[in-house]
Parts: C-alpha cells; sequence; structure tokens
C-alpha cells in the first residue's frame, strides 16, 4: 500500500479525523510530524482554538492569552508551520509596497554597478505592485537623515541604506524599526543598531586580502601611504583594520608612513594623493582603500611614478580596469556590486510579505582577485 502522502487529499481527511478522536496533542504530533503542510485550522483544532486565535498569535495581530499563544506557537514549532508563501505575496500585491533606498554616492562609479543591481531587482518587484524608489546622495550625516525624511514622506515600508556610521544615523534606524519600518544595510554596515541585515563584504578580510597581496607582489623595504574615503564609512575603517593587523608580522620591511581621506571624491583624490607623495617620496606602495583610484591613479602618473609604485586598490569599474591594463595598478579586490544591489531588496520584501527575519544577519558576498592577466 503506497503511504498517505502519496494521496494527499486522503491524508488530509485522516489527519483530521485524528483531530477528532486523538486526545493527546504530543502523540498526534509525533505521529503526523512531516506528513503534510500543517494550516492554520489543524493548529486551531489542535489546540482548542479558533482559527482567529492562531492567526493572532502566528501573526502579532492582538492580544491573546499568554498560556495559549505559548500552546499555539509551540504546536505551530512542532508541525514546522510556514504562512503560505503564495497568499501572502498576493496580500502583499494588494498593500502596493514601496521600497526606499539611500546609496552612497553620486562620485563613485562603483556605485553605479549597485544601481544596476537595484534597477534589475525593482523591475522584478513590480511584477508584484512593489515600487522602489532610490536617492543617492553626497557623504555627510544631514544628507543622509534629509534622505529618510524624504523616503518617508513618500510612505515607504522598507529602506536599504548604505548608512553613514553615526550615533545619529543609528539612532535614526532603531527609530525606524520602532515604527515598524524595517532597514537592511548594503556595502556598509553600521554599529550597533536594529537594522534586520546586512548585506556586502567581510570588509576586514578584504583588507587582510589587500595586505597578503601587497606582502606577495613587494620585495625589500615598503612604505604604504593609504588612500581612503572617510573614517566615517564603517566598511572603510574595518578594511584598513584588516590591512594593518595582518601587516604586523611584516613589520621589519612593511610600514605605513600616512593616510589621507578623499570621500571617494576623484579630484579631491588626484590632489591629496599629489600631497602626499610630495610629502612621502619614499613611498613605493599605495594602498586605495574606497573609491577615488582614477584620481590617484592619474596623481601617481602625472609625477612619473608608475614603476616605482605598487598600487592595490578595490572594485573593477571601467576606470580601475583601464589602469590594470596599463600597469598602474597591480590588483584590485571584486566584491559583487549587483549582488549588493540587489539582495538587500529581497531580503526587505520577504520580511514584509511574510514577517520573518532574513536567515542571516550577514550576508556577505564573494570576492574574487582580479590581476592583468585574468580580467
Amino acid at each position: 500500500m503506497l503511504p498517505m502522502s502519496v494521496y494527499p487529499n486522503r491524508a488530509r481527511t485522516s489527519v483530521q479525523h485524528s483531530l477528532t478522536l486523538c486526545g493527546n496533542c504530543d502523540t498526534f504530533i509525533t505521529k503526523y510530524r512531516g506528513l503534510f503542510m500543517a494550516t492554520i485550522k489543524e493548529i486551531a483544532a489542535l489546540a482548542g482554538v479558533s482559527r482567529g486565535t492562531v492567526d493572532r498569535v502566528l501573526n502579532d495581530r492582538g492580544a491573546v492569552n499568554p498560556e495559549t499563544a505559548e500552546k499555539i506557537r509551540k504546536i505551530a514549532k512542532e508541525l514546522d508551520y510556514k504562512p503560505n508563501r503564495a497568499g501572502l505575496v498576493l496580500a502583499a500585491q494588494k498593500k502596493r509596497l514601496k521600497l526606499g533606498v539611500i546609496l552612497f554616492s553620486t562620485g563613485n562609479p562603483f556605485f553605479q554597478d549597485v544601481l544596476a543591481g537595484i534597477n534589475e531587482k525593482a523591475e522584478e518587484l513590480a511584477g508584484y505592485n512593489c515600487t522602489v524608489i532610490t536617492k543617492q546622495i553626497s557623504f555627510g550625516v544631514e544628507a543622509q537623515l534629509r534622505a529618510v525624511k524624504e523616503l518617508l514622506a513618500e510612505e515607504v515600508n522598507g529602506i536599504a541604506m548604505t548608512p553613514y556610521n553615526d550615533e545619529r544615523i543609528r539612532d535614526c534606524i532603531n527609530t525606524l524599526y520602532e515604527q515598524g519600518i524595517p532597514v537592511v544595510t548594503l556595502n556598509t554596515d553600521i554599529e550597533n543598531s536594529r537594522r534586520i541585515a546586512y548585506v556586502g563584504s567581510n570588509y576586514t578580510r578584504s583588507g587582510a586580502t589587500a595586505a597578503g597581496l601587497l606582502q606577495l607582489m613587494t620585495s625589500g623595504t615598503v612604505n604604504v601611504g593609504i588612500v581612503t574615503g572617510s573614517s566615517n564609512i564603517l566598511c572603510h575603517t574595518e578594511r584598513i583594520a584588516g590591512f594593518l593587523k595582518t601587516l604586523e608580522p611584516f613589520s621589519d620591511r612593511i610600514r605605513v608612513v600616512d593616510t589621507v581621506e578623499i570621500h571617494d571624491d576623484e579630484v579631491e583624490s588626484y590632489e591629496k594623493t599629489t600631497t602626499l607623495l610630495s610629502k612621502h617620496p619614499e613611498i613605493n606602495a599605495l594602498f586605495f582603500a574606497a573609491g577615488g583610484v582614477y584620481g590617484g591613479c592619474r596623481s601617481v602618473e602625472a609625477l612619473d611614478k608608475k614603476k616605482a609604485i605598487r598600487i592595490i586598490a578595490f572594485d573593477l569599474v571601467p576606470t580601475t580596469r583601464q589602469m590594470l591594463e596599463n600597469d598602474t595598478i597591480a590588483a584590485t579586490i571584486c566584491q559583487q556590486p549587483k549582488i549588493q544591489g540587489s539582495k538587500p531588496l529581497s531580503l526587505l520584501f520577504a520580511y514584509l510579505t511574510t514577517g520573518e527575519n532574513p536567515e542571516k544577519e550577514y550576508n556577505y558576498v564573494a570576492v574574487d582577485i582580479r590581476i592583468k592577466e585574468n580580467i
């Protein structure tokens, strides 16, 4: 005889009959666990309550006696109850969800690739009556808070953002969470906030990778200059921390002589890299920990130091590819920008339609190393 799972309708009828006959809830759960997809109706029968009560408990819709609520949750867990996703998505279509995106920055071509991932996902979500509103801003707390305010005026249901690492932004994210507006951080994270997930690189490891490359690609005494975006962007500081930590065992021959911030601006990068190299003519390696790579490389070329300076950078935007091809850059570390754009929207949509937290808090993207020979 075939198992009842081959005959779902017969299995369902048998199970419903057992609900009537079986007085021991635990015995029933043990016997029939995994036989079928549990429904609210069956959880209600096992708990001895109405379907409305089960719905209120599982969806946090109203007050229920704590003991009853605990019993319902226990039964749902034992039966591995999963919400009907098709029904939840259908409900989301009727709600017409809006998702907001706040993205750094207008001057960094890397974020154009992130934006491409956002736009692709936005086109997909449009089929579910979900609108995506994107705002690209410059570095700064006020610009970010203003963008949040503008998105709230648009009545967004959730926000994906590249956060400025500042307590005012953290407080803002926490307030949004308390108001029922979830936030997913992308590309860079923020410490001690109530954002529901992060999507991006493991920047400490990325910085360590850059240090490993520098160690392998150099010999003799190495004097390093670091060109970074901003000390108020967590991913930039984490990269540098990983870079410095990994270089500690090689301190007898590799040392960092100076660090400059260029706020991902190509003109500022050109000017400050020129000043850095003039101030420290002994520099024979540069680590670009953020944007502004093209401006810095143009400075190296203008000073006729291309052959004298080993450069490690991040990302593979067109100008970085050009600098790899002409041997100005030795290696660059890539970090899946399209995924960094698309996945936060997927996580927000799932959270808003199912009520389930993301499976992972930290959603790290893979990185790969590019040199002239493999671009």
